[in-house]
């Protein structure tokens, strides 16, 4: 892959720390920095390198004498002046003129100097599992991470060239999903309900009243037999029992005719899915992430892959029989608990459905599991679609469970790529969303937060808070500046927080126009607009067009703090995309943001002092629009031109 273009700091590091190893060789200890900062004093340079004190008194050695051996083994002439050797040991770097304007020249091109990681070839390809519905119920808080981590990891990789595939892991089968199609289609033949206007909501309270009914109170009805409670209770019991172990063989026979694409089975249960997803695009989509139903996979669409899969990994040895289960063992990977890919068929059944929690089909010898077809997806997902990475963001609670499969999938040779080695599997897993008591985020009752009803809630404390700042915005354009605000506030305060950390949902907190926000960000954006809009009226039509190519002066501190914070923006994308944390990115742009307040704070722009200064400085604010737009848009928030 090509580096991405990197600024002067990064090159300073570089060339210190190869001079560090010319001095020390050996000697110099795992994990030495040069210790670079930007001067807190101008006139001393535009960077200092305190790594030589802390090396020199750990090697016995005199600091200055040890900075001025560094000093002699540097090779920057090609950016900066020859540094000097002050006080105790301290090295001051000052950039030569052109260095730090000539790589930001560079830079403003429509790619803000971002590199392809496929270098002009045929580009890599990236598989990101994100958003993980589940049939007959309703987005609630806890799918809002899946979703906006998995879409801005998505779209990082575009950003970067990859060619990306999202994978929305849809929940649709399995016994609990014969259970809820069962009960619609005997409320469609009672007449009881209309399969044309089916609601999400009243689908929700089908499938939680189809499992309550398949339930029986074995352990119930034991104790009332155990302690002679009475034929009253035997009764109630039995009855309750009766009656579940019924609809449950009711539920098994619908899963088999599901199984076998039974035309009145199979016809209730595409309409339950298209009632499911139709909700889920209509949510992901208002929050601005891009999944569809050409990114959906159902584990349905698994379903006939199962049982040819386990066979592979029985006649190859993959896989073997424990008490009754068949599991893949994993201890070459440091991994004692196997991971099971079907397990053992209760006493007395002999297979063709399957029960249980985590059970996703059927077979012969008991139920497939999770893990059976997760091993499938990763096949399809390598072996078909060519990825040669896989990024899969889900809750931190599954850590276990994608660590057997992952090691599982290598071991089987289902990650293995044409060319040799295997996939990239990643598990970005996230903390919880939790609520400003500090407990998982619920309603008053105790029941998950809807996701529709949390959106639209954001959106009119958006709509209120728009009003009050701009109380001039026509009405609709104040609904749909509010609605971006809500939307890019939501998204940031999640992917703002390192994916890994639980954090706390505050509307108030995220839709402050001030602090490390989404709509500080789309602010700070609107400013810089707003200052081109002002330019044309002072200036006329055409300055923004000589901006673009007015020669770059940076002489004040200010206009050099912010030109060597944009000259970090390809190296940023590059390693928020590798390590999968969106987070870096976030932190970036807050950081870009408060460089350009302190630059455009001292330094006049539209009342510059010579036209030349004037044109540099509208050209510094270009590109740092132009990069905080395209960082919003790669983590998914919209920017506007008005607030």
């Amino acid at each position: 892959m090509p580096e991405a273009p990197k600024d002067p700091l990064s090159i300073l590091h570089d060339r210190f720390m190869d001079a560090m190893r010319a001095v020390m060789g050996e000697a110099l200890p795992e994990g030495a920095s040069p210790m670079l900062a930007p001067s807190k004093d101008p006139k001393h340079g535009d960077f200092q390198s305190n790594g030589a004190m802390p090396l020199a008194k750990r090697a016995g050695q005199n600091p200055r004498a040890l900075a001025e051996k560094i000093v002699a083994a540097l090779n920057i002439g090609d950016i900066a002046e020859t540094p000097e050797v002050a006080g105790p040991g301290f090295i001051n770097i000052r950039l030569k003129a052109g260095a730090l304007s000539g790589a930001l020249a560079a830079m403003d091109t429509a790619a803000l100097g971002v590199a392809p990681v496929s270098g002009g070839a045929k580009p890599q390809t990236v598989v990101v599992d994100l958003c993980g519905v589940n049939l007959a119920k309703q987005m609630h808080v806890g799918h809002i991470r899946a979703t906006v981590i998995g879409d801005a990891l998505a779209r990082l990789h575009e950003r970067l060239g990859w060619k990306v595939v999202r994978q929305n892991h849809f929940g649709d089968w399995g016994l609990p999903i014969a259970m809820v199609t069962d009960a619609v289609k005997r409320a469609v033949e009672g007449r009881r309900l209309s399969l044309a206007s089916l609601s999400l909501e009243e689908l929700e309270k089908m499938y939680r009243r189809a499992q309550r009914d398949c339930e029986a109170d074995e352990g119930g009805l034991a104790a009332v037999t155990r302690f002679g409670l009475g034929p009253k209770a035997e009764a109630e019991l039995g009855a309750q029992v009766a009656g579940a172990r019924e609809n449950l063989a009711r539920a098994q026979a619908a899963l088999v005719a599901l199984q076998s694409h039974e035309a009145s089975h199979y016809a209730v249960w595409k309409e339950i899915s298209r009632v499911t997803l139709a909700a889920c695009f209509a949510a992901v989509g208002r929050m601005g992430a891009n999944v569809t139903d050409e990114h959906t996979a159902g584990e349905s669409s698994y379903a006939e892959e199962l049982a040819p899969l386990v066979k592979d990994l029985v006649d190859r040895g993959v896989a073997e029989e424990s008490d009754g289960a068949l599991v893949v063992r994993l201890e070459e990977f440091g991994i004692k608990e196997p991971c099971i890919i079907r397990k053992s068929a209760p006493k007395g059944v002999a297979g063709g459905g399957a029960g249980g929690g985590g059970v996703t089909g059927g077979s012969a010898g008991g139920g497939f599991l999770y893990a059976t077809t997760d091993l499938a997806a990763i096949r399809r997902r390598v072996q078909k679609f060519g990825a040669s990475k896989v990024v899969y963001a889900v809750d931190g609670r599954q850590a276990l469970h994608f660590k057997q499969v992952f090691a599982a999938a290598k071991k089987a040779g289902y990650a293995r790529l044409a060319g040799g080695g295997d996939a990239e599997l990643l598990h970005a897993w996230f903390g919880t969303i939790l609520g400003e008591d500090g407990r998982p985020f619920k309603t008053r009752s105790g029941e998950n937060v809807k996701l529709a009803d949390l959106l639209e809630e954001a959106s009119q404390r958006a709509e209120g808070a728009v009003r009050e700042k701009n109380p001039g915005l026509p009405d609709a354009e104040r609904r749909a500046v509010a609605e971006a605000v809500a939307m890019g506030a939501i998204k940031y305060a999640d992917l703002s927080s390192d994916r890994i950390k639980d954090y706390v949902f505050s509307f108030d907190r995220m839709l402050a126009f001030e602090g490390n926000t989404g709509p500080y960000l789309q602010y700070a954006v609107v400013r810089i607009r707003s200052i081109f809009r002002k330019a044309a009226e002072q200036f006329g039509a055409g300055e923004a067009g000589a901006a673009s190519s007015a020669a770059l002066s940076l002489e004040a501190p200010e206009e050099k703090a912010i030109a060597l914070e944009l000259l970090k923006y390809p190296g940023v994308l590059r390693s928020a995309a590798d390590a999968c944390e969106p987070h870096r990115l976030c932190g970036y742009l807050y950081e870009l943001a408060q460089a350009f307040s302190t630059f455009f704070a001292a330094c006049p722009v539209l009342q510059a002092t010579t036209e030349a200064q004037r044109r540099s400085r509208l050209r510094l604010c270009s590109l740092a629009g132009r990069v905080l737009a395209d960082g919003l848009h790669t983590i998914g928030i919209k920017v506007l031109d008005r607030m």
